[in-house]
C-alpha cells in the first residue's frame, strides 16, 4: 500500500517504528497509544445499573487482563472470539482484549435467537464466546458441540465475569498482528437477507477512522453517545473506534426509549450524538410541536429566525442557532450536542436543514459494512443538505452504467474495502470489478466537487410500463414527517401478469399512537389521503396506485431498517 498522507493522522508518525510498523497502527495498538496521550481522561461511562467509569489507563489494565486470560486459555493470532450483547464498557473492554490477544473479534447481534447465533460461531469457527447475561444459558445450550476453549459474561452476576477474572500474568504477550491482519467478521444481512461474514482489516477500519476525520473535526474534548448497537459497523466506526482514536468519552445509553436517551443526552453532557433518521425524525417533531404549542405567532417568528439562522450558518459560516435556539435545545436536552450525525438509512432533506438551523452543526454520510463503512460524509460545514456525503480522501468512487440522468451504480475502491466475504470465494469474485472496485449494489451520482447523491438499492429498483426506474427510498423520503405513519414501504408489484408491469404499491403500518385514535376505515382513510398529497409531489410514474395498511410492524435491521426480503405482495 502507498503511503496515506492526512491531516489528522500526523501525530502517528511519532509512534511508527516504535509503537507499531507500517502505514497503519492496529486497533489495540491505537488505544494503547491514546492511553499513553490521554491516560487520565474519562474513557467509558455508564449510567446503568449505577453511574460508573473508567479513564484511559484504568480500561488498558482491563483490556491487558482479559487478553492475558484469552491467551491462558488458548486464543492465539487469527483465532475466532465471538463476542454478543448489549452495549456496555465491558463489551467495548472486551472487543480490544480479544484484539490485544492476537483473536479475530466476531461481533454478532444480540437480538438474534440462540439458535442463529450459535449458527453463526459454528459458520465462524469460534474458539472461545463473551457473552451478556440475558442469553448466556441459552447460547451455551445450544454450542455444546463447539469445543469453546472458555465462555466468559460481560455481566457481573456471573462467576465468570470479565472484569472478575485473574489470569496467572497481568499483561498478554505481543500477538504479532499488523495493519493487513482481520481484526473483525461482521455478519450482515442488511435488508436483502442472506448473512455474509464481511472481512475487515484492521487497515480497514483505522484508515476509515482518520480519513473520516479530515471531514469531521473531533478531540479528546468529545463525549460520544454510544446508542446503536456497537456489533454494527456504522456505530462501530462512527462511535466507538473515532472516540478512542483521539482520547473521547463514550458514554452508553441505557435503551431507546427517547425519554432516557434524553436524560443520558443531558446527564453526560453528550457532544457527539449519532443516530438513525427514525429517531432525529422523532425528536425533531417533538422540539416543533413544543415551539407550536407557544402560539401560531411565537412560531412564526421561530421559524423565521430559524430560517435566518441556516443562511447565516451556510454562506458565513458563523453558526448564531446555538445562541438564538438555546433554550429550545436545553429543553430537548441537546444543548450540549455539538455535532449530530445520521446514518444507517436516508434521511429527509428537511430534517437535515432544521437540525443545522437550530444551530447544531448536523451531517449525515454514506458507506456499507464492506466499506468499514464510511465512504461519504458531509463535512460539517460544507453540507449539502441533498447529499449524503464528499467522499472521503484517498478513496475513489465511480459510477457506472449510467441513465441520462448521470444516475447509475455506485462502484467504490480503496484502503477502506473489505477482502471479501468469509469462507465465500464466489460471493467475493461477484463483488469486484475485474480492476478491483467493490460493486455496492447502491443506485446514485456524483457532483463536480466529489458529492454523492442517492437513489436507491439496485436490488428493489422497480421498472414501470414505460420503462422508467423507481427506487422505493426515493418515494418513501416523502413519509418522514407524517405522525400517522410508523413504518411505510414502497415496492413493485405485478399489476399486468400477461404483460410483466409493474405497479408501485405502498405498506403503511399507521404509528401507534394513531391507531389506538383513529381505528380501522378512518386509519385507512387518512392514509390514503397522505398518499394522495405525497402523489402531487411525485413525478407522474413515481406516483403510487395501491397501498395496504397493516395491522403488525415490519420486521427491520438492527439499524430499523425494513428487511425487504420479508415483505410480502398483497
Amino acid at each position: 500500500m502507498s503511503n496515506i498522507s492526512c491531516s489528522t493522522c500526523k501525530f502517528l508518525d511519532s509512534y511508527r517504528g516504535k509503537d507499531f510498523i507500517g502505514q497503519w497502527p492496529t486497533i489495540d495498538k491505537l488505544f494503547r497509544i491514546t492511553v499513553k496521550r490521554f491516560a487520565e481522561r474519562s474513557c467509558f461511562t455508564s449510567f446503568d445499573p449505577e453511574d460508573f467509569t473508567v479513564t484511559y489507563r484504568e480500561a488498558l489494565k482491563l483490556v491487558d487482563r482479559i487478553a492475558s486470560y484469552l491467551q491462558e486459555k488458548g486464543v492465539s493470532k487469527g483465532d475466532m472470539v465471538a463476542l454478543t450483547g448489549k452495549n456496555t464498557p465491558e463489551w467495548a473492554v472486551s472487543y480490544l482484549a480479544i484484539l490485544s490477544a492476537g483473536g479475530t473479534v466476531v461481533p454478532i447481534d444480540y437480538q438474534l435467537e440462540p439458535e442463529r447465533i450459535a449458527h453463526l460461531m459454528e459458520f465462524a469457527g469460534v474458539k472461545a464466546l463473551i457473552v451478556d447475561e440475558e442469553k448466556y444459558d441459552s447460547i451455551l445450550e445450544k454450542t455444546q458441540g463447539l469445543n469453546l476453549s472458555t465462555v466468559l459474561s460481560l455481566s457481573r452476576e456471573k462467576s465468570d465475569y470479565v472484569f472478575d477474572i485473574n489470569p496467572e500474568v497481568e499483561k498478554p504477550e505481543e500477538a504479532g498482528t499488523d495493519e493487513n491482519d482481520t481484526a473483525a467478521i461482521l455478519f450482515t444481512s442488511g435488508t436483502t437477507g442472506n448473512e455474509k461474514g464481511v472481512i475487515l482489516t484492521h487497515g480497514n477500519f483505522v484508515s476509515d477512522v482518520f480519513l473520516t476525520q479530515t471531514l469531521l473535526g473531533v478531540s479528546e474534548k468529545d463525549i460520544f453517545y454510544a446508542l446503536l448497537p456497537l456489533h454494527h459497523s456504522y456505530s462501530m466506526n462512527a462511535v466507538f473506534l473515532q472516540s478512542i482514536s483521539v482520547g473521547a468519552e463514550i458514554v452508553f445509553a441505557k435503551g431507546l426509549v427517547v425519554k432516557q436517551i434524553l436524560s443520558d443526552l443531558k446527564k453526560g453532557k453528550v457532544t457527539m450524538f449519532l443516530g438513525i433518521p427514525l429517531l432525529f425524525n422523532k425528536l425533531l417533531k417533538a422540539i416543533l410541536k413544543g415551539i407550536r404549542e407557544k402560539g401560531t405567532v411565537i412560531y412564526g417568528i421561530v421559524r423565521f429566525l430559524m430560517g435566518v439562522s441556516g443562511i447565516i450558518k451556510k454562506t458565513v459560516s458563523i453558526n448564531p442557532g446555538k445562541f438564538l435556539f438555546h433554550s429550545i435545545l436545553k429543553k430537548a436536552s441537546l444543548d450540549t450536542v455539538r455535532i449530530c450525525i445520521s446514518g444507517g438509512g436516508p434521511l429527509a432533506p428537511s430534517t437535515f436543514r432544521l437540525f443545522n438551523q437550530l444551530g447544531i452543526d448536523f451531517v449525515q454520510g454514506y458507506g456499507l459494512t464492506e466499506t468499514a463503512p464510511i465512504a461519504a460524509l458531509n463535512p460539517v460545514e460544507k453540507y449539502k443538505e441533498t447529499s449524503v456525503g464528499k467522499i472521503i480522501p484517498h478513496v475513489d468512487v465511480k459510477i457506472v452504467d449510467k441513465d441520462a440522468n448521470g444516475v447509475g451504480e455506485i462502484l467504490i475502491k480503496g484502503p477502506i474495502v473489505t477482502k471479501g466475504y468469509y469462507k465465500s470465494r464466489e460471493e467475493t469474485k461477484e463483488a469486484f470489478t475485474e480492476d478491483g472496485y467493490f460493486k455496492t449494489g447502491d443506485i446514485g451520482y456524483l457532483d463536480s466537487d466529489n458529492y454523492l447523491y442517492l437513489s436507491g438499492r439496485k436490488k428493489s429498483m422497480i421498472v414501470t410500463e414505460g420503462g422508467k426506474n423507481v427506487y422505493p427510498e426515493e418515494i418513501e423520503d416523502h413519509f418522514q414527517f407524517f405522525e400517522e405513519i410508523e413504518q411505510i414501504a414502497v415496492k413493485g408489484y405485478i399489476k399486468d401478469k400477461e404483460m410483466k408491469v409493474e405497479g408501485i404499491e405502498a405498506l403503511v403500518y399507521p404509528s401507534s399512537e394513531y391507531f389506538k385514535e383513529n381505528r380501522d376505515a378512518d386509519a385507512e382513510k387518512r392514509i390514503g389521503e397522505i398518499i394522495e398529497e405525497v402523489n402531487r409531489e411525485l413525478l407522474p410514474y413515481q406516483e403510487i396506485d395501491k397501498f395496504t395498511v397493516l395491522f403488525e410492524p415490519m420486521e427491520m435491521t438492527t439499524t430499523k431498517k425494513i428487511k425487504r426480503y420479508k415483505l410480502k405482495s398483497n
